[in-house]
Parts: C-alpha cells; structure tokens; sequence
C-alpha cells in the first residue's frame, strides 16, 4: 500500500489548483457562458455511466430525477442538468433503463466512449456521473461487491486525456472496493484536472434533533450506528462518522488504525469498556422512526453483530455499532473533550421518492456547473480506505491493521443545514 506522499496537502491546496484549471480545462461543451448578463446559466449536459438501471436502483435514484423532477413525479422543480447520454452495462429482467430512455430520446450508448462523445468523436459532454453500486457482480476476500468503477473510470480519464478538457465527475458513494484502485482514481483524477465529487447521501440529509458537531470543538469519541452488509451500508456509516470528525480543531488529520470485530467478540468489547457506554446508550435510544425493539436484551436481539473501531492520528476515537439483523435508522453520538455530548439521527426517507437522493443531487448541481466541490473529495478518498482497511481485519479475524496510508489531513468548509420536509411518502413500487 502506497502512501500519500505529495498528495498529503490540504484539501484548500487542492482546490485552488483544480480553480486554476478551470478556467482553461472546464470549459462548454455547447451553449452560453453562465454568468453573462440577462443570460440564463447555461444547463450542464451530463453522460450517465451505470451498472445497471431499475426501479429504486442509484442509477433511477440520480439520473431519473434529471428526466422526472426532484421527486420522481415528472412535474417541477427540475435539476438544472440536462442527461445527454447513458451507458448501461447489464440489463437484468427488471431493467428500466431502456425504456426510460427510449421515451425520453435520451441515446442509449453500448460503450462508454459513445457515452461520453456521442459520436462526434471528441468529448461532447460538460460532466459525467459515474454510478456503480448494484448488479451481478462478484465479491472480493473481504466481502466488498467488486463493482467495476475502477475499468470504467480508466475509460473516462482516457478519453478525458485525449480530449485535453477535463469536464466533473461525480462518483456515487466510495471510490472502489480496495484502496489501490481509489487511490489510482484519485491520483489520476488530480494529473489530470478532472474535478472530483464523491460520497454518501447520508451527510446532507435530515436529522433529528438538528443538530453539527461544533466548529472547532475538540472532540473525544464518536459512536454510530448501522445494520445490513458491512461494505454497502458501513460505508454510509463511516461517512457520518467523518462529516462530524472532520469539524474539530485543524480539519482532518488521518486515521491511525483500525480493527473490525465480530458476533460475542462485539459484546466482550463493550462489556470491557472499549466503547463510551454512555454515548453507546445515547445512540442506541434515539431512534426517530425505527427504534430498537426492548422485548430482548440487545445481544439476544442480535447475536452476532460488527464492531467497527477507528483511532485517529490525533487520538479521537470512533466506532459503528452494525446490527445487521435489525432495522434501524442511522445515529450517531458525539463527545466533546469537555465532556459534553451530543447525538442525532440522519433520518432516510425509506420509500418512493427517496427525497435524500434529491439532497446530494442538489449539491452536485452547481458542482457540475462550477467544478467546485461542496466538500474535500478527501473526505470520501479517507472513508474509502478505512472501510478498506476495516474489512481486511474483518477477514483476519479482527487483528488491528496499521495505516500509515491514510494519514489524510484536509479541512472541509462544508456546513450541513436541515433540508425541508420531504413529500409525502409513496409506495415503494409506484412510480
């Protein structure tokens, strides 16, 4: 595993050099220049690249909502991205890709050169959402879905490269099952300008009570919650770990090391005190819309949990709790160094619209018109490697793993606000 070496600098650093290139690399595929005066912004056409595209998929949960509107109704409000292009990889029974795009005229593209180019043979799109997090793929040893973002992200900046213009790419979720692809993506992404957005839905969306981790504060420990498979939905947790951690005094300054444990080892831990208690009973009763059932003690209700555990560079501590046999809603619990603590729910809408996709779509909108993330792409770069990292102890029986490689400092302006109350829930299956 490789280090970080030069591209150990903040992530300000990184931003300037990427506003730099802007101005001579992020340039129009067509259409006005925004800003003019009188003129309206000019729309982004986007390529989609996907895996796979069925009802309630990501790829419908991002893309359909640019053909249907924010809530998937086909009526306004419409995010001002226009889908140009899509390529599609698999196409199981269920798929609705085709027909979504035959009835919109939007091109169906076999590869993702054609995606990308539409035929002109040049670069012919302003962005490119990459979105690869289902279909019928294989697993790695550490039990990650080894979805292909690596091969089609090399297509990308291949053609990238050959075009001289590096338009934004949105990736949804972690970079790629293995730190060696992510950091390939990320390196290669930065040689070659291409600005970089990335993550997980869960740090933008609601919460309850409405609450952050304080500027600046110093933090002491940090407990959250999760359930299902520990690569797709840990990964979730691991990034409302980090978009608390990372508001503490001087930014992000990397992860130390990490171990994952496992079924009784899980309760053997808590029982000895490696988790804050306190802030673990906190968490565990502050369910909004999914509490945990009290008929049982927690262990008997789930024998065989996973227990993530982080130490930070600087000595901050953080673990998630996954109960995967149980249906709970995400949480999270923080402690300050003064000993005050706090926690919140990130609350998701768990039925059609699924208005959250609609939250982080809204933060990829002027991302895709400016090529200025909201956060430091090193935020997901960092989640990304530790959830790596976390499934290799995992996989080796919860021996603590070093990682010197994710010593990742960067200092995030992000500020999280309360979005507005979703629409009113539909059934899963509707439309």
């Amino acid at each position: 595993m490789g280090s970080l070496s030069s591209h150990q600098r903040s992530a300000v650093t990184r931003r300037d050099a990427l506003s730099a290139l802007a101005s001579s690399l992020l340039l129009p595929a067509t259409g006005p220049t925004a800003g003019v005066s009188g003129v309206e912004p000019r729309v982004p056409s986007v390529a989609g690249v996907t895996t796979v595209y069925y009802h309630n998929s990501h790829a419908d949960m991002f893309l359909s909502r640019l053909l249907q509107g924010y809530e998937l109704t086909g009526t306004a409000p419409f995010p001002k991205l226009k889908l140009a292009s899509l390529h599609i990889e698999q196409f199981p029974a269920n798929d609705k890709g085709r027909a979504l795009t035959a009835r919109h005229g939007i091109p169906l593209c076999a590869t993702i050169e054609q995606a990308l180019t539409l035929g002109t043979g040049k670069l012919a799109v302003d962005g490119i959402f990459l979105v690869a997090e289902h279909g019928n793929y294989p697993e790695s040893d550490t039990g990650q879905i080894l979805f292909p973002k690596r091969r089609m992200f090399d297509e990308i900046v291949r053609l990238v490269r050959a075009a001289n213009r590096a338009v934004p790419l949105f990736i949804d979720k972690h970079f790629a099952d293995n730190w060696q692809d992510a950091k390939a993506i990320y390196d290669q992404a930065t040689q070659a300008g291409i600005p970089l957005m990335a993550g997980s839905s869960l740090p933008v969306l609601w919460r309850e009570p409405a609450r952050d981790v304080d500027r600046n504060r110093p933090l002491r420990e940090i407990v959250a919650l999760s359930y299902h498979r520990l690569d797709s939905y840990g990964f979730h947790a691991l990034e409302v770990v980090q978009c608390l951690a990372e508001r503490r005094p001087g930014g992000e300054s990397g992860v130390r090391r990490v171990r994952t444990l496992h079924g009784p080892a899980v309760w053997q831990a808590i029982d000895a005190g490696v988790i804050d208690r306190e802030l673990l009973d906190t968490v565990l009763r502050c369910a909004k819309d999914r509490p945990i059932p009290t008929n049982k003690p927690l262990r008997e209700l789930v024998p065989q949990p996973a227990l993530f555990i982080v130490e930070y560079v600087d000595g901050l501590r953080a673990s998630v709790l996954s109960l995967d046999q149980l249906y709970i809603d995400w949480a999270a619990a923080w402690r300050y160094a003064d000993q005050r603590q706090e926690a919140a729910v990130f609350w998701t809408q768990e039925a059609r619209p699924f208005m959250h996709f609609s939250h982080l779509l809204q933060q990829i909108e002027p991302f895709m018109q400016s090529g200025s993330a909201p956060w430091p792409v090193e935020r997901t770069l960092l989640t990304t490697g530790t959830l790596d990292a976390l499934l290799i102890s995992r996989r080796d029986q919860g021996r603590w793993v070093e990682t010197p490689h994710l010593n990742i400092a960067y200092q995030s302006t992000f500020q999280w606000a309360q979005p507005p109350a979703p629409p009113p829930d539909r059934p899963i299956d509707s439309q």
